[in-house]
C-alpha cells in the first residue's frame, strides 16, 4: 500500500506582521498597571467605602463606640422624624444656605465679568479674590467673633458712629445666621467668581463677533448667548454650594461652639449630628444623622439641577440654547 505525502512549507512570519496575542485572563496579562492603581483603590476601600458602609450598618444599631451593638433597627430613623433639635437644625442650615448661597453666587458671577474685562493688574485680583478659600477658617471664624462682638466688634463701633442701634450679631436667632452667612459669602465668592471667569474665557469670541455683526444689542448678547453657554458652570456652582452649604459645621462650631449660640440658633445639621456622635457618644443615631443629610443633599441638588436645566424633545434634561435673534 502506498501512502502519499504532502510537503508543506512552513514560512517564518514577515517583518512587519503582528505577532501572535498571547493567551491569558487580564489579571496576568495587566498586573502591573492594576498593581500601579491599587494604592489609590485600597485607601478608598479602607478610608473611604468602609466608613460609609459602616456608618449605615451601625445606623441601626444602638452604640456608644465602647461597649456592644444592640440592633434597633429602624428606631434611630424614627425618633429622628420627631426629634424637634433636629428640625431646628434643617430650618438652620436652610435659612443660612439662602442667606448665604443667593448673594454669594450673584456676586461670584458679578466679579467674574469684571474680572473678564481688560483691566490691569487682572492677575493680582484673582489671587486676591481666591486668597480666603484657602485662609484657615479657624483663624478667619475667630476673626469674625470680634468683628461681629456685641460689645466690641468693629460692627457694632460703626454703627454706633452713625447714630444706630448696635445689633446683638451673636446673641440673637438672625443675628447668629446673618454673621454665619456673610462667614460663608466672604469665604466662597472668590472661589466661584473663578469658576464663573473660567467659564466666561471658554466662550469664543466668534460667537460675540457674529451677534455684534447681526446687529444684536448687548443686553440680548448677554441674556441669550453668555448666559445659555454659562448655564453648566452656574448649574454646577449652585449644585456644590448646595452640597456645601448643607455641609456647614467649620464656621457655627467655632464661632458658637457646640452649643449653636442662644437657642441652638447656629445649630446645623453637621453640628447636630457632630454633637450626637461625639459630645453625646450616640454613635448609631449619629449615624442615622449623617445618611438623613445625605438624602436630603441629594434631594435638594436634583431639585437644583432640574430648575436650572430644561427638558428637550426626547424628554430629557439638557442645558438650554437660545439663538440670538434681532
Amino acid at each position: 500500500m502506498t501512502v502519499a505525502t504532502e510537503r508543506v512549507e512552513v514560512r517564518p512570519p514577515a517583518t512587519g506582521d503582528p505577532a501572535p496575542r498571547k493567551k491569558g485572563s487580564a489579571l496576568s496579562r495587566f498586573w502591573p498597571q492594576y498593581l500601579a492603581i491599587s494604592p489609590f483603590y485600597l485607601l478608598f476601600a479602607v478610608f473611604g467605602l468602609f466608613p460609609i458602609l459602616f456608618s449605615l450598618f451601625i445606623s441601626f444599631h444602638d452604640w456608644d463606640g465602647v461597649g456592644k451593638m444592640t440592633w434597633v433597627g429602624l428606631s434611630q430613623y424614627v425618633y429622628l422624624v420627631g426629634d424637634p433639635r433636629f428640625w431646628n437644625a434643617v430650618g438652620n442650615t436652610f435659612i443660612i444656605w439662602f442667606l448665604s448661597t443667593v448673594p454669594m453666587l450673584f456676586l461670584a458671577l458679578l466679579l467674574a465679568f469684571t474680572l473678564h474685562q481688560n483691566i490691569r493688574f487682572k492677575g493680582l485680583y484673582r489671587v486676591a479674590f481666591f486668597l480666603p478659600n484657602v485662609t484657615s477658617m479657624v483663624a478667619m471664624a475667630i476673626v469674625f467673633g470680634s468683628v461681629f462682638s456685641d460689645s466690641f466688634g468693629l460692627v457694632n463701633s460703626a454703627l454706633t458712629a452713625l447714630h444706630l442701634d448696635s445689633v446683638p450679631w451673636l446673641t440673637s436667632d438672625w443675628g447668629i445666621k446673618v454673621t454665619i452667612s456673610v462667614m460663608v459669602i466672604w469665604r466662597w465668592t472668590g472661589y466661584n467668581a473663578i469658576i464663573f471667569l473660567a467659564g466666561l474665557q471658554a466662550i469664543s469670541e466668534d460667537v460675540y463677533d457674529a451677534a455684534k455683526v447681526d446687529g444684536a444689542p448687548a443686553w440680548r448678547i448677554f441674556s441669550q448667548i453668555t448666559m445659555p453657554l454659562l448655564r453648566p458652570v452656574i448649574l454646577f456652582a449652585v449644585i456644590t454650594s448646595t452640597i456645601g452649604g448643607l455641609g456647614l459645621f467649620t464656621e457655627p462650631q467655632v464661632l458658637l461652639g457646640d452649643a449653636g449660640g442662644p437657642n441652638e440658633a447656629g445649630m446645623t445639621m453637621v453640628l447636630y449630628q457632630y454633637n450626637q456622635a461625639f459630645t453625646n457618644f450616640d454613635f448609631g443615631y449619629g449615624s442615622a444623622i449623617g445618611w438623613a443629610l445625605f438624602i436630603i443633599s441629594g434631594v435638594f441638588a436634583i431639585i437644583n439641577w432640574r430648575l436650572i436645566s430644561e427638558r428637550n424633545e426626547n424628554g430629557r434634561f439638557s442645558m438650554r440654547r437660545t439663538r440670538v435673534h434681532h
